[in-house]
């Protein structure tokens, strides 16, 4: 099953996407040891068109997206009915979550590609973490701000980085999407009363490396991304990532 999972069909493919499923794996299986409970409760709060939820209830265990997209989320039931798995789709914001799947209602919630967009983070990490069970787990993917100074430097945008630094006149200024800093996550996380855990960064080369270096060169490729896992967890290399993904416990 954990391969099956990892595969999704075939459909993720990009840098990162295993080692975030081999995470998730290793809270569920880490979490079904704990509880005695084979079937958990797991909510995906802007899950989208269910590209970690569908294979999550393919599993087996109980899982709801929530999403402001009526559009996703209707692609996500497609996409779940076509492996036929159960899934509940939920029309909602991450900070009335609670609201929509009841407070201490699950053992895992996914946030990924949301603290971003939402009108205040502190707010919709307060509402996940109310939602959480004792021992829960949340999985938080963002975007990396020092990666995103880094980047345009790198592509001559001397100026547009230099903005984007703290301080800087294009940091935030309530400017859509955020980005984060490992630190501020971990603020976050802390600030809703959970207890920060292990942190990975992804993409760190992909946006550093030339193309030509490993297009249509499947070995080339394969490399890059094995040195992508190798180097998640390395801090200095870590922080230099397009995104930052952070798990918190209650």
């Amino acid at each position: 099953m954990a391969a099956d999972f990892r595969r999704d069909g075939g459909r993720s493919s990009a840098p990162g996407d295993a080692l975030i499923k081999d995470v998730l794996l290793g809270v569920v299986s880490a979490r079904v040891a704990e509880t005695g409970r084979p079937v958990l409760d797991i909510v995906d709060v802007g899950g989208g068109t269910g590209g970690l939820a569908v294979p999550l209830a393919s599993l087996g265990h109980n899982v709801i997206v929530v999403d402001p997209s009526p559009d996703a989320l209707a692609a996500a039931q497609r996409r779940a009915a076509e492996v036929a798995a159960a899934l509940t789709a939920v029309q909602g914001e991450a900070a009335s979550l609670d609201s929509v799947a009841g407070p201490a209602a699950a053992d895992l919630i996914i946030c990924h590609n949301v603290l971003e967009y939402v009108d205040s983070p502190a707010d919709a990490m307060a509402a996940i973490a109310r939602v959480l069970r004792p021992s829960g787990t949340v999985s938080v993917l963002a975007s990396n701000a020092v990666a995103a100074v880094l980047h345009r430097a790198l592509a001559g945008r001397f100026t547009e980085a230099r903005r984007m630094l703290p301080g800087g006149a294009g940091t935030q200024n309530g400017a859509l999407p955020r980005r984060f800093t490992l630190a501020e996550l971990i603020a976050l996380v802390e600030g809703a009363g959970l207890r920060p855990g292990e942190a990975h960064g992804l993409r760190i080369f992909g946006g550093l490396v030339p193309g030509a270096l490993v297009d249509g060169d499947p070995n080339a490729a394969a490399g890059l991304l094995a040195l992508e896992d190798a180097a998640a967890t390395y801090p200095p290399l870590r922080d230099i990532a397009a995104q930052l993904h952070l798990l918190g416990h209650r």
